[in-house]
């Protein structure tokens, strides 16, 4: 696909970065109709940033402000501006440690997408893996959903299952997981891009433009 027509990406992350690297393999190898336009973190040595760099992408530090769990609000209207000014598209999440909350939220609405590991609404928050096997289900999985101002609580794009094993281990589990995500995220944003997204009440559908219109677009 020509860059012209290509999805911006602004892509917020604050660990290793290993759904960003299959996102922007994704995007490399044509299977995902994007680019990535900017990488931020909230953290200075994270990981992501460095996958971004080698990668000849633009990538930045923006301080997260004095609160463990969100953006203040001066760096999130930081972040927005950031954001704009990459001309960015859509954000996506990948491992992203803050709660969005409605500067970000209302920028881009419908816009921004995060991936959770495990079936939501089952075990939101963190270290889902460790919840699932502590509560000792016997699936698990991944879902792609839109955020919203709540936790992993906004309308679900897409899920794949994961099968718990007697001996799995957290880590075990974990590792499982990661390998369906690198799957499933690009894959799902592939679906956003190339059809049409439609919010109707706690339901995220997408249609192809043969799909017959219905409800309330996003």
């Amino acid at each position: 696909m020509n860059s012209a027509h290509r999805v911006r990406l602004g892509v917020l992350g604050s660990g290793k970065g290993s759904n960003f690297v299959a996102i922007a393999d994704a995007c490399a190898a044509g299977r995902l109709p994007a680019e990535v336009a900017l990488v931020l973190s909230d953290v200075p040595e994270a990981g992501i940033l460095d996958r971004a760099r080698e990668r000849g992408l633009r990538a930045r530090h923006l301080a997260p402000g004095p609160y463990r769990s969100k953006l203040d609000p001066a760096a999130e209207a930081a972040y927005v501006q950031a954001l704009q000014e990459a001309r960015v598209d859509w954000v996506v999440l990948a491992g992203f440690m803050r709660i969005i909350k409605e500067p970000l939220l209302q920028a881009f609405p419908h816009r921004i997408v995060n991936i959770h590991p495990a079936l939501l609404p089952s075990f939101p928050g963190l270290e889902s893996w460790k919840q699932a096997l502590e509560y000792g289900v016997k699936v698990t999985g991944v879902t792609v959903h839109l955020v919203d101002a709540g936790i992993d609580s906004g309308p679900i794009v897409a899920q794949a299952p994961v099968a718990v094993e007697d001996d799995d281990t957290p880590a075990t589990l974990h590792a499982r997981i990661q390998q369906v995500e690198h799957e499933l995220y690009p894959a799902a944003l592939a679906r956003l891009f190339t059809g049409r997204l439609e919010v109707v009440g706690r339901r995220a559908r997408l249609r192809t433009p043969h799909s017959p219109a219905s409800g309330q677009t996003g």
